[in-house]
């Protein structure tokens, strides 16, 4: 098996309703988000895993293009949905997703948005900080 990852970036806010911690508040982050592909070189016939020029292109397409200078919010909470509805009256973009902002959870997300476009997908690594991310891996 050989597996590739690209990178790509986007900043984007949002705030952890119900944390103990200084996530509580609205802060924002520059994420940094690896998308590895997989594939059996000796089965598939061909010298690339995938090019790296599509995977960016997929990964910008599903990730940054929707979350880049967003405020991102869960539905599920009251306050979140209150700043949002201030962000988007203001012109400001906001995306929407139905569970806490949390590392763990947007790796996850990203991955099933990404399973569905990317043959051989096999993790997803959202990072928060510089030394601080969740990875979200096939089975």
């Amino acid at each position: 098996m050989t597996t590739v990852t690209k990178t790509v970036k986007f900043d984007a806010a949002h705030v952890l309703t119900n944390h103990e911690g200084l996530c509580k508040n609205l802060h924002g982050h520059t994420y940094r988000v690896d998308v590895s592909v997989t594939a059996d070189e000796t089965s598939s016939g061909k010298d690339m895993v995938i090019d790296f020029k599509d995977l960016k292109r997929i990964a910008t397409e599903t990730i940054c293009d929707r979350f880049d200078h967003a405020f991102v919010y869960n539905t599920a909470s009251a306050g979140e949905c209150e700043i949002a509805a201030v962000v988007e009256r203001n012109g400001m973009r906001t995306v929407a997703i139905p569970f806490r902002s949390t590392a763990e959870n947007l790796a996850k997300l990203f991955f099933d948005e990404l399973s569905e476009k990317t043959t051989g997908l096999a993790a997803v690594k959202v990072w928060e900080t510089a030394d601080s991310c969740a990875e979200y891996r096939r089975q």
